[in-house]
């Protein structure tokens, strides 16, 4: 994996080595030697756990932080087939992992967790230092969004987690199912004032439970509920050089907004044509 940006001596070593590269193949036809190969091994690497958890750090403070998670492939969708693993590969996951490393709540949508059998977060030996130093648990919680709560209750993500699951839900969700979840252990928490959950007052609500560094991977509706809200801070985006064709949703949908948002790369990683952009906003 290389660094594209921000750009480094090493990148523009890797610039360097690629034109090297080009006058190796025009040398090759004549007989000639050329170098410039050691430039690229040197950063053409799998990067250390450490290197991407600087990388991705959360900014300094208790101001909340809503960072989205997405894969996509160059035509535009989030999924195939409903789900998001056909498109994405193991660097994709191991950032993905970084990332929950790094969070302190993972807030995703009813329809995700049923989609993609969701399970709890996990406790991660090579982050425990890091997390402890921060003042974190074992491992993030995960909070779901679900006006109706029409969730498994017997699925290890209520059965099974490391610290309870949170479920954001209205003020007028069926009391029925409430009991339900709670009675499963997971922590109810109303964000919104009818059946729905207000975006903003579920990022609200999350940091007065003190969970700062927020996480989103999605789906697609609840990531365009976010951004139609205007709470979301960074988006973690993986392009995979894939197409998909079909009906599949983008990474976001939904509401839509008056003027759209413009967000600053923050950092884009490279590997086997995967892109890994970090945008953020302004």
């Amino acid at each position: 994996m290389r660094s594209l940006f921000p750009v480094t001596d090493v990148t523009v070593a890797v610039t360097d080595a690629a034109t090297d590269e080009k006058a190796a193949e025009t040398a090759a036809a004549t007989g000639a030697v050329a170098g410039g190969t050691a430039a690229r091994s040197a950063q053409d690497r799998e990067w250390s756990l450490d290197e991407l958890a600087d990388l991705y750090a959360y900014p300094p403070g208790d101001t909340p932080w809503l960072r989205a998670n997405m894969v996509s492939t160059l035509d535009g969708a989030a999924q195939h087939d409903g789900r998001s693993q056909p498109i994405s590969c193991e660097t994709d996951m191991r950032i993905f992992g970084t990332l929950r490393a790094l969070a302190d709540v993972v807030l995703v949508g009813a329809e995700t967790v049923r989609l993609e059998g969701y399970r709890p977060a996990r406790a991660r030996e090579a982050f425990a230092a890091r997390r402890a130093a921060a003042g974190q648990g074992p491992a993030p919680a995960i909070a779901i969004v679900s006006g109706s709560l029409d969730l498994d209750f017997s699925l290890p993500l209520f059965t099974e987690p490391l610290v309870p699951t949170v479920i954001l839900t209205g003020a007028e969700a069926p009391a029925h199912r409430v009991k339900a979840a709670e009675q499963a252990g997971a922590r109810i928490v109303v964000a919104g004032d009818s059946a729905r959950v207000d975006p903003a007052a579920a990022v609200r609500a999350l940091a007065d439970l003190g969970f700062t560094r927020l996480l989103t991977e999605g789906g697609p509706k609840l990531l365009g509920q976010l951004v139609a809200a205007d709470v979301l801070d960074e988006l973690c985006l993986t392009v995979s050089p894939m197409l998909a064709a079909g009906d599949a949703q983008r990474i976001a949908g939904g509401p839509s907004i008056a003027v759209p948002q413009r967000l600053r790369l923050a950092s884009l990683l490279e590997e086997d044509g995967f892109l890994f952009c970090r945008y953020r906003r302004s």
